[in-house]
């Protein structure tokens, strides 16, 4: 099998995150996105979205999007488990990645393809009011993440899951696209600092 994926893209960190959890190691080919690989004939047979990560396996069956990709590892590799163990906490931690996923990240890449230089290659008709709304809404989602932390060390209760790799490259994201964690949001801050501190944060 081997994974096409970006150093640059978020999408493709997860996975990378996710597998150096699971101490597994994919070939991997490395898209260059800025020069458009991923729009390539080749690679839309592969994905017609013409997104990364996209997993290849052995026998030609393609997975892409990086949940899907992830589960097909999980199920590999059990161990460690990090989409929950038991009902009530898979729930909860399919609960979290699905919030973060949408209220979080999504308007983190929102506000910095509609505004980032670098990001017009992949979105050439910016439009700066969508940007604005959409840091607007990653704001008001931190608020209620950092509420959501107050007692427990990872975002679905004790364990680290998936949805904490969702948070830190939501999280990490942020710089390129002008958003600044508010310094009030201590709890917040203290979940992203001790996922960064974590070595899969290197992948």
């Amino acid at each position: 099998m081997k994974l096409y994926e970006s150093k640059l893209a978020p999408n493709a960190r997860r996975v990378r995150i996710f597998l150096a959890e699971k101490g597994m190691s994919v070939p991997m080919v490395d898209m260059d996105l800025a020069r458009l690989d991923q729009k390539t004939a080749a690679f839309s047979v592969l994905n017609p979205f013409q997104t990364v990560p996209v997993l290849e396996l052995d026998d030609g069956e393609i997975i892409s999007e990086s949940a899907a990709i992830c589960r097909y590892f999980e199920e590999l590799r059990p161990e460690p488990p990090l989409f929950g163990i038991g009902a009530l906490e898979r729930a909860r931690v399919e609960m979290w990645h699905r919030r973060l996923e949408l209220q979080l990240f999504f308007p983190i890449t929102q506000a910095y393809r509609h505004t980032h230089p670098a990001a017009k290659v992949l979105e050439p008709q910016q439009i700066p009011d969508w940007a604005e709304l959409n840091r607007g809404r990653a704001l008001r989602a931190m608020t209620h993440v950092d509420e959501a932390l107050r007692e427990r060390p990872f975002i679905a209760g004790d364990g680290f899951s998936i949805a904490d790799i969702l948070g830190l490259v939501a999280l990490d994201f942020i710089r390129p696209a002008r958003i600044t964690i508010p310094e009030n949001l201590v709890n917040l801050r203290r979940w992203r600092e001790t996922l960064a501190a974590r070595p899969s944060a290197l992948a």
